[in-house]
C-alpha cells in the first residue's frame, strides 16, 4: 500500500525489480545512477526521480549516498479524481519513458515530509494513512512546483486518460481492443480518442501499442525468455506477427534489440 525506505534499508537496492506501485526516490547526499527500463540516470544531491507502476529500475552505484525510496500504490493514493490527477501532473510518473530527474530547491519540504512519513509507518499513530496521503500530496505539489520554477509547461492530464492508461498497463497479456478499454471504462472509443489526441498527441490505438513496445523492451531486457515467450505473454497469438509489430515501432527486431540490451547478473 505504502512503505518508505532509507537507501541503507532497502533490499538488494542493485537488482532489477519491478514493483505494481509508484517509486519515488529522493537522495539528500551524494550521488546515485540508476536504470530505469533501458534508461540511465544521475541523481545528485536534492535530486527527485519518479518511476511509474511496472517499470523495471535499480541502483547502479550509490557509494555513500543518502537519500530515501517512497513507493506507494495507485489504489493508497487514488481517493478521487485530482488524486490521479496530481499524480500524473507534469509528467511525474510518466507512463511513456519520459522518466527524468528533477531538481528541487525547496528540498527542505521533501526532506522534513520523507522523514515524517518514516515515522509515522513506524509508531501508526491514529489515522495515521491519513496524514501519509495528506504529506504525499505535499511531496508531489513541491516538485511540481519546482519543475515550474525551472520553466517547464503545466501538463494537467485528464483523470479518464490516466485510467486508459493503467488498464492498458495492467492486461498486455489479453491484448484487448479499444472497445473492450472504452467499455471496462464505461466510455467510448471517441472520447478515449480525443483524450489520447489532446494528452500524448496520437490516437487511443497508437497510445496502446507505445505501451505494448516498452513492455516488450522491458521483457526482452530482463526477463530471459525467447521472443516467442515474450509475444505470448503480450497477447500475440503469432511470434513472426508480434517481430513484425515491434520492428515496426522500435526500428529494430526484437531478437537484435535482445542481444543487445538483455541484462545479465
Amino acid at each position: 500500500m505504502v512503505d518508505i525506505k532509507t537507501f541503507e534499508e532497502y533490499p538488494n537496492i542493485s537488482v532489477p525489480r519491478r514493483l505494481r506501485r509508484y517509486v519515488f526516490i529522493w537522495c539528500s547526499k551524494g550521488t546515485v545512477k540508476l536504470a530505469v527500463d533501458e534508461n540511465e540516470f544521475t541523481l545528485k544531491q536534492h535530486h527527485v526521480l519518479t518511476i511509474t507502476s511496472g517499470q523495471i529500475h535499480y541502483f547502479k552505484t550509490w557509494d555513500k549516498a543518502k537519500g530515501f525510496i517512497l513507493e506507494f500504490t495507485l489504489d493508497f493514493f487514488y481517493k478521487n479524481d485530482n488524486d490521479i490527477e496530481l499524480t500524473f501532473q507534469n509528467g511525474l510518473f510518466c507512463h511513456f519513458d519520459k522518466n527524468e530527474v528533477i531538481p528541487v530547491a525547496n528540498y527542505q519540504t521533501i526532506q522534513q515530509q520523507l522523514e515524517l512519513i518514516k515515522k509515522e509507518l513506524k509508531k501508526k499513530p491514529y489515522q495515521y494513512l491519513i496524514t501519509i496521503h495528506s504529506r504525499i500530496e505535499l511531496i508531489l505539489v513541491e516538485v511540481n512546483r519546482a519543475k515550474l520554477e525551472r520553466g517547464d509547461e503545466i501538463w494537467k492530464p485528464d483523470a479518464l486518460f490516466l485510467k486508459f492508461l493503467e488498464a492498458v498497463r495492467a492486461n498486455f497479456e489479453h491484448n484487448y481492443t479499444l472497445a473492450q478499454f472504452a467499455a471496462m471504462l464505461d466510455t467510448t472509443e471517441a472520447k478515449l480518442n480525443e483524450q489520447a489526441k489532446l494528452h500524448a498527441g496520437r490516437t487511443a490505438q497508437n497510445v496502446i501499442y507505445g505501451l505494448i513496445a516498452s513492455e516488450a523492451k522491458r521483457l526482452l531486457t530482463y526477463r530471459k525468455l525467447s521472443v516467442k515467450e515474450v509475444a505470448y505473454q503480450l497477447g500475440f497469438n503469432d511470434p513472426f506477427y508480434f517481430s513484425n509489430f515491434f520492428k515496426k515501432h522500435t526500428n529494430i527486431s526484437p531478437k537484435s534489440y535482445q542481444s543487445m540490451h538483455a541484462y545479465n547478473v
